[in-house]
């Protein structure tokens, strides 16, 4: 019998690769904690929001229902063990700034903490709690923005992806963003005259 060309799998979260992010939240320092969350993505440009999915299990949980805040922190590859064991541990039993030795920064628009080691911090303030089922997604809407300044081009203003080095989850693995491949609307961008005369 001929393999057939595609197969069937049962319905699942199949969508890869993800952003591989960590969450901080908190306060107050007693009370900051830090969980690594894939389950994140943009759902709105103006205004500009966003949303993560938690399970109604994790320590932080209550921390984002009572406060209704949150710091998405963009990852890089100095922060892959961090990012994984903050997904691994629980802030019931570690202090996770502290044992990964990462620094809560000063959030500008809202009381969670950024970290001031990843390469980009948005803040976020919660406008809706959905529960869905095993995860409840909250809705919200981006407050502000930190960016390291290493990061971000003095000409254009635009955030350098490929010096940040980020990192990605897919199906329980890390991956490092790799190279550039093109930029949006180049399928349908003008060639030069240069590459006219050359495709002559």
């Amino acid at each position: 019998m001929d393999k057939p060309d595609r197969i069937d799998w049962k319905p699942g979260t199949m969508i890869y690769p993800l952003p591989a992010v960590l969450i901080s939240c908190g306060a107050d320092e007693e009370e900051y904690n830090i969980l690594t969350v894939s389950w994140v993505g943009t759902i709105c440009t103006d205004p500009p929001m966003c949303y993560i999915s938690v399970r109604p299990q994790r320590h932080s949980y209550p921390i984002l229902v009572k406060n209704r805040e949150f710091v998405i922190n963009l990852t890089n590859e100095d922060m892959a063990f961090a990012t994984d064991w903050c997904g691994v541990r629980s802030g019931k039993h570690y202090k996770k700034f502290a044992e990964m030795h990462l620094t809560p920064g000063v959030s500008k628009q809202i009381k969670a903490p950024i970290i001031q080691e990843a390469p980009m911090s948005i803040e976020c303030r919660v406008k809706e709690i959905m529960p869905l089922g095993s995860h409840d997604m909250f809705i919200a809407e981006v407050v502000n923005i930190q960016a390291d300044a290493r990061f971000i081009d003095e000409l254009t203003g635009q955030f350098k992806m490929n010096e940040a080095h980020l990192i990605t989850y897919s199906h329980g693995h890390y991956y490092k963003l790799g190279e550039e491949i093109g930029k949006f609307g180049w399928s349908v961008q003008k060639k030069s005259n240069a590459t006219k005369h050359k495709d002559k």
